[in-house]
């Protein structure tokens, strides 16, 4: 059996190598083509993800504290007036006037008879020390100034307290009161309340009256 010639032939053609090369190359560009078309499309998610890895987010400052206030002004000083000299004084009172002798004017009609000379007398005991005289009675030995009240000394008020005053044999005075007012409520309280505090020489019990005065300059 002999082999066709014509059929030969045919297996020749379809077996084209330079076909097969071309077929090949045409397969690898489109290939090629179809990558080049993929990568872009990935490329931008990963610049996305590196934008959003590297952003970075300024934060301003909080703005500096406002200045403190400045402190407030030092108050005025009140310049006070100095203190009045208090000027108290004590005007003591007389003592009343010794009454006279009675003189008897009647005649006597017949002296009578010498009467016998009697015995010596025993010595007389000595006499108790006098007190010493204020205001006609008795003298203070411990006392303390007499203060102006604060209110009396703004009012300007003035005037002369006249205080009876009664105190024992060792001189402590048990009774102070206004015997005259000054014509203020507090000059007079003043008054009682400091001449309670004196102390009267130590002799006999009395009872005296002590002129205060009060008087600005």
């Amino acid at each position: 059996m002999t082999q066709d010639p014509s059929h030969a032939n045919r297996d020749t053609e379809g077996l084209n190598w330079a076909r097969i090369a071309g077929l090949s190359s045409a397969i690898a560009v489109h290939v090629a083509a179809l990558l080049l078309l993929l990568v872009p499309a990935t490329t931008p998610k990963v610049q996305k993800d590196d934008e959003q890895v590297t952003a970075v987010t300024i934060i301003k400052p909080p703005p500096p504290p406002p200045p403190p206030p400045p402190p407030p002004p030092d108050p005025p000083k009140l310049l006070l007036a100095p203190p009045k000299q208090v000027i108290v004084q004590q005007t003591p009172q007389p003592p009343p006037p010794e009454a006279p002798p009675i003189e008897n004017n009647d005649p006597s009609p017949v002296d009578p008879p010498a009467p016998p000379p009697s015995p010596p007398a025993p010595p007389a005991a000595a006499p108790a020390p006098s007190p010493n005289i204020i205001n006609g009675q008795a003298s203070v030995c411990s006392k303390s100034p007499v203060s102006y009240p604060p209110t009396a000394l703004r009012e300007e008020a003035q005037g002369t307290t006249v205080v009876q005053v009664t105190w024992t044999a060792d001189g402590t005075i048990t009774n102070a009161s206004v015997r005259r007012s000054a014509g203020n409520r507090d000059l007079d309280r003043a008054a009682v309340s400091q001449v309670r505090r004196w102390r009267v020489c130590p002799g006999a019990p009395g009872t005296a009256v002590v002129n205060v005065d009060f008087r600005l300059n």
